[in-house]
């Protein structure tokens, strides 16, 4: 949100809250992050305590080195394209930037979102760093609302694809079922397209929330459904967007297979287009650290449904972190080179 100067109609100029309050929250806050990492340690010292840790030693030191490298390389490629289709977004609001000023800046969130505590910090930068060539800060983080609901509708598309398979090749998996995956993306579809096709009844969804402070609030309302109602203006984007969202999350399932090769574990690419969706939505919940613990209890039940070794599913899960970690360093060496944000190099505009 745009920054609003300290003065009587700035948000929150006139409180008077108590000076305890700070403390409590700071209070609830660490409560709330201990809850996670006991969450987090607690799953992983359970998983640790099943399995025989020399075998699973053993698993990484035979690891093939050559799938590990095309495993990153088509985690770049997943991440070149997710830097492509927001720049299709972005279009879609009459605002253009350079593909390469995208891509670092892609990269610089990727390093946060892998080394903060939370999965919010890469948007914060992609924000700040479109901010001034979208003319406002609403209009950057609608786009990148637009971006996620994109990404996250291509995912479950990709997991009821992956059951649908899965089911046919497995009975064990057949007891589950692709329909609640189908009907939460049907589900999902819908109601992201009433938000873009009614861009006018978010703004009266909304319109409570001027309570709080009237200009300000409608100022920012407006831009918001501005913003969908260029995008409803624009449906070839959403539709190019769309299909990059699957050619991301097709890559990485593919990502992940790789590393399956890499050590030698048995999994047929159908269960992988399962387990991997799914353990990024179960991920979301705010009940870990960055997802730690949970992602690792996913891909173990999954594994023991299909049989596999537990230490399998450990070292693919384990691996797959690291891999992601050591290419997010990428971003942040271009966090620390790059002299300008996107907005600032590689602007132009269109009219």
């Amino acid at each position: 949100m745009t920054h609003v100067p300290p003065g009587p109609d700035a948000p929150g100029a006139n409180d008077t809250t108590d000076a305890k309050d700070p403390p409590a929250r700071g209070g609830r806050q660490t409560l709330v992050w201990s809850m996670k990492i006991l969450v987090s340690t607690g799953l992983l010292y359970l998983l640790l305590s099943r399995v025989d840790l020399s075998r699973l030693w053993a698993i990484a030191r035979t690891t093939s080195v050559t799938w590990l490298v095309v495993a990153l390389a088509l985690y770049f490629v997943m991440v070149f394209i997710s830097a492509w289709r927001w720049g299709v977004l972005l279009h879609a609001q009459k605002v253009a930037v350079g593909l390469g000023p995208l891509l670092r800046s892609y990269l610089v969130a990727t390093f946060f979102n892998n080394f903060l505590p939370s999965n919010i910090g890469g948007d914060v930068i992609r924000v700040r760093d479109t901010a001034r060539a979208a003319g406002s800060k609403t209009r950057a983080a609608t786009v990148v609302l637009v971006d996620r609901g994109i990404g996250l509708l291509a995912l479950v598309l990709i997991a009821a694809v992956g059951m649908s398979m899965a089911t046919i090749a497995s009975p064990v998996i057949a007891a589950f079922g692709p329909g609640l995956l189908w009907l939460a993306f049907g589900i999902g579809t819908l109601a992201g397209g009433l938000v873009l096709l009614r861009p006018n009844a978010v703004g009266r969804v909304l319109a409570p929330l001027r309570a709080l402070h009237q200009d300000w609030v409608e100022e920012r309302i407006s831009r918001l459904v501005s913003a969908l109602a260029r995008f409803r203006e624009s449906p070839s984007a959403l539709a190019l967007g769309f299909g990059g969202g699957i050619v991301v999350q097709t890559l990485l399932v593919l990502f992940y297979a790789a590393i399956a090769q890499a050590i030698l574990v048995p999994i047929p690419i159908a269960h992988l287009a399962v387990l991997i969706p799914l353990s990024f939505i179960v991920q979301m919940a705010p009940v870990s650290v960055n997802g730690l613990g949970v992602r690792e209890a996913t891909f173990s039940f999954y594994f023991a449904r299909l049989g596999l070794p537990l230490e399998s599913a450990l070292a693919l899960s384990f691996l797959g972190a690291a891999l992601v970690m050591l290419f997010s360093l990428s971003g942040g060496v271009a966090n620390l080179t790059r002299g300008q944000r996107p907005a600032d190099s590689g602007q132009r505009t269109i009219s």
